[in-house]
C-alpha cells in the first residue's frame, strides 16, 4: 500500500489533481454516514451506520443496488437492529468506512451469525476499483478468510481513502446480520474469549452427560436415559446454531449445515418430552397430559423426518415455533402434576424453568422479536447452565434433608430404647400378654387379604375342604360361587390403581353384607375375583342369593374421592349335591366355567354351569 502511494505521488500533476478531486467529492457525498476507523477503534459495530434494502425477489444485481446507494434510496436499520426474523429474498447492506489508522490497513469484516446461507461483500474504493468476496454456509468452510464459526472477510482499507462496503445476505434461516469490523488483534481477543466460554460450556455439558450416564448404568432408570438423549441432542442443537458443526463436523456439506438445524431441534424436543413423561409419571398421574405430550412427540418425529425434504424456509421456522409449543406443553403437564401432589415435580419445574426461558428467548430472537444482545444470543447456554446449577442445589438440599432425617430417627430410636430398658422389669408380664395377643392377631392376619380384609385363597381352600366333608357327612348340599368384577382393568387404567383398590374394598363390603345372614364363607380368590361357599343352600337358593349380590353392587356406585364408579359383577354358581362324591378341584372348575359363561353372555349376570 505504501509503495502504491509513493508511485501515485510521482504521476503528473493533472492526474493527481483529478484523483484528489474525485476522492474529495466522493467523501463529501457520504461524509454524514461514514464510519471513521481511528487508531483506538479495534472493534466497530456497523449497525448504527448501516443502511439497507430488502430485495424481496432476490434477483437484483450489485449494479442496480449501487445505483440505489448513489440515489440515497436505502433506509436505516429498524431501531438499529439487524435481526429481521424469517424473510424471503435477499437483504443488501451498505456502509462507508474511512481508515484513519496509518498502522492498521488490514481489517476483518465479521457477520456474527453463523447460519447465513450466502454472504457476498462488494468492496468499492474511491477510484472505482471493485472486488467481491464470497462466504456463508452454502460455500465450503475453507473459503473463509479465517477458520472461525462466523462468516468473515479480510479487507485492505487504505489510510484516509473512503471505501464502500455493500453486503448481500440471502438465507432460508433467520435473517440476522450483525456486522462488525475488527483489527486482527481485537478479533483474536474476542474469538479467544468466545471460544473459551463455549469450550467451558461444552465441558460442563460433557461432565453432566457422563455423570448421568454412570447413574443410568447403575440405576437403570428410564428418566436418566431420556435425559442423556436430551443432553446429546441439545448439545447438537447448540453445536449447529453456534456454527461449530459446520466448522468441525461437516465443513464441506452445505446440506447438513442447513438441515441439521430443524433436525437437531426435533431430536432435542423428542428426548425432552419423553424425559418429562417419564419423570412426571404422566401415564398414571395425568393420562390426558400423557396423551398431549405423546401427540407432541409424534409431531416432532414427523417434522424431523420431513425436514430431510422440506425447504428450509418452511422447516426451520416451523421447528422454531414448535419449540415454544413443546415448552408450553411441558410446563402445563408439570404444573398439573404438581397441583395433584407429586412433589418431585417441583424439582423439574425449578430446574427447567431457566432453561425453558432461555430457549424461548432464543426462539423470539430468531423471529426478530427481540434484539440481538448478549442475553438473547446466548440465552440457551445461560438457561441450561442455570438448570445445572439448580439441579445441583436441589440435590444438595435433598442430601441435607435425608441426613437430618436420619439423625432425627436415630435420636428418637435411642430415646425409645432407653425408656424401654428402664421400664423393662415392670412391663415383662404385660409384654408377654401383648405378645400372645399379637401372635393371635398375626395368625388371623395370615389368613386375611391385606386390601379387603377378607380371608385369602389359601385359607378358603382349607376351610372349604372341611365344609365339604361336613356337608357329605350330614347329607346336605354345599353351594359354591365365583364372583368376578366386570371390566376391572379398565377401571384401573382409567382412574388409577388407588381408585381400583377402593372399588375392591367397596365390593368386598357389599358382598359380605349380603352374605352375612346365610352363614357363608367369603374370600378374595385373587385380583378382582371373589369366592363364596354357602352350606345347606340348594341351586335355587344359591342363584337367588347370587342375584341379590349382583343387585347390591348395581344399586349405587363406588365412591373414590371425587369419583363415582359404577361396578358390576359376573357370578358363576355350582352346587355340590347332598350325597356328592365330587372332588374339590372339580367343584372349583365347574363354578369357574359357569363364571366364564356369565362373562360370555354379556357380564353383569348370574349363570349356572351345565
Amino acid at each position: 500500500m505504501e509503495n502504491d502511494r509513493v508511485a501515485t505521488c510521482g504521476r503528473p500533476w493533472r492526474m493527481l489533481a483529478g484523483l484528489l478531486l474525485a476522492c474529495l467529492s466522493f467523501a463529501a457525498v457520504a461524509a454524514p454516514r461514514s464510519v471513521e476507523l481511528s487508531p483506538d477503534s479495534g472493534t466497530v459495530a456497523l449497525a448504527p451506520h448501516v443502511r439497507y434494502y430488502h430485495d424481496v425477489a432476490g434477483d437484483l444485481g450489485a449494479d442496480a443496488v449501487w445505483t440505489r446507494v448513489e440515489a440515497d434510496a436505502l433506509g436505516p436499520l429498524p431501531d438499529g437492529n439487524g435481526a429481521f426474523g424469517f424473510q424471503s429474498g435477499a437483504f443488501w447492506f451498505h456502509v462507508r468506512v474511512v481508515n484513519r489508522d496509518p498502522a492498521q490497513t488490514r481489517w476483518l469484516l465479521v457477520q456474527e451469525y453463523p447460519l447465513s446461507d450466502q454472504v457476498d461483500v462488494h468492496v468499492r474504493r474511491a477510484d472505482g476499483y471493485t472486488s467481491v468476496l464470497a462466504g456463508g454456509d452454502h460455500r465450503p468452510f475453507s473459503a473463509r478468510s479465517i477458520r472461525y464459526r462466523h462468516p468473515n472477510f479480510a479487507l485492505d482499507l487504505p489510510v484516509d481513502v473512503p471505501v464502500d462496503l455493500l453486503v448481500r445476505v440471502e438465507s432460508q434461516s433467520s435473517m440476522q446480520v450483525p456486522l462488525q469490523l475488527y483489527t486482527p488483534a481485537a478479533f483474536t481477543e474476542v474469538s479467544r474469549d468466545a471460544q473459551f466460554a463455549i469450550g467451558l460450556y461444552y465441558g460442563i455439558l460433557l461432565a453432566l452427560f457422563f455423570y448421568n450416564l454412570v447413574l443410568w448404568l447403575w440405576l437403570h432408570d428410564a428418566s436418566y436415559f431420556w435425559y442423556l438423549c436430551h443432553i446429546t441432542a441439545f448439545g447438537l442443537v447448540l453445536f449447529t446454531l453456534n456454527g461449530l458443526g459446520f466448522e468441525y463436523l461437516w465443513p464441506a456439506s452445505p446440506w447438513l449445515a442447513d438441515h441439521m438445524v430443524p433436525i437437531s431441534i426435533c431430536l432435542a424436543l423428542i428426548a425432552m418430552l419423553q424425559f418429562s413423561r417419564t419423570f412426571l409419571e404422566l401415564p398414571r398421574r395425568w393420562p390426558a397430559g400423557n396423551r398431549l405430550l405423546q401427540a407432541l412427540i409424534a409431531f416432532f418425529v414427523l417434522l424431523g423426518i420431513a425436514s430431510f425434504w422440506l425447504p428450509l424456509r418452511i422447516s426451520t421456522p416451523l421447528a422454531s415455533r414448535a419449540v415454544l409449543i413443546g415448552v408450553v406443553g411441558i410446563v402445563i403437564a408439570t404444573v398439573v402434576v404438581l397441583r395433584r401432589g407429586y412433589t418431585p415435580a417441583k424439582l423439574l419445574l425449578l430446574a427447567w424453568s431457566a432453561f425453558l426461558l432461555g430457549t424461548a428467548v432464543f426462539t423470539l430472537l430468531a423471529f426478530g422479536l427481540l434484539p440481538k444482545v448478549f442475553l438473547t444470543e446466548y440465552g440457551v447456554q445461560i438457561g441450561s447452565a442455570l438448570e445445572m446449577l439448580l439441579l445441583s442445589i436441589a440435590l444438595g438440599h435433598r442430601y441435607a434433608a435425608l441426613r437430618n432425617e436420619n439423625q432425627r430417627i436415630v435420636a428418637e430410636t435411642n430415646q425409645r430404647l432407653e425408656r424401654k430398658v428402664a421400664q423393662r422389669t415392670q412391663e415383662v408380664r404385660s409384654a408377654l400378654l401383648r405378645l400372645e395377643d399379637a401372635h393371635a392377631r398375626l395368625r388371623d392376619s395370615s389368613r386375611r387379604d391385606g386390601l379387603t380384609g377378607l380371608y385369602n385363597r389359601a385359607w378358603f381352600q382349607e376351610a372349604f375342604a372341611a365344609l365339604s366333608e361336613q356337608a357329605r357327612a350330614a347329607g346336605t348340599p354345599l353351594a359354591l360361587m365365583m364372583i368376578d368384577l366386570d371390566h376391572f382393568k379398565a377401571i384401573n387404567d382409567r382412574h388409577g390403581h388407588f381408585a381400583g383398590d377402593d372399588c375392591l374394598r367397596w365390593a368386598a363390603h357389599r358382598i359380605g353384607r349380603t352374605l352375612r345372614p346365610h352363614d357363608a364363607l367369603l374370600a378374595r380368590f385373587g385380583g378382582e375375583e371373589f369366592v363364596a361357599a354357602l352350606p345347606g343352600e340348594d341351586l335355587d337358593g344359591a342363584v337367588a342369593i347370587a342375584e341379590r349380590i349382583r343387585r347390591a353392587l348395581n344399586e349405587e356406585p363406588c365412591v373414590s374421592g371425587d369419583l363415582r364408579i359404577h361396578v358390576t359383577a359376573s357370578i358363576g354358581v355350582h352346587v355340590m349335591a347332598a350325597a356328592h362324591g365330587e372332588r374339590i378341584e372339580v367343584a372349583f372348575a365347574v363354578a369357574d366355567r359357569a363364571l366364564y359363561v356369565a362373562k360370555a353372555n354379556g357380564r353383569d349376570c348370574v349363570e349356572v354351569a351345565a
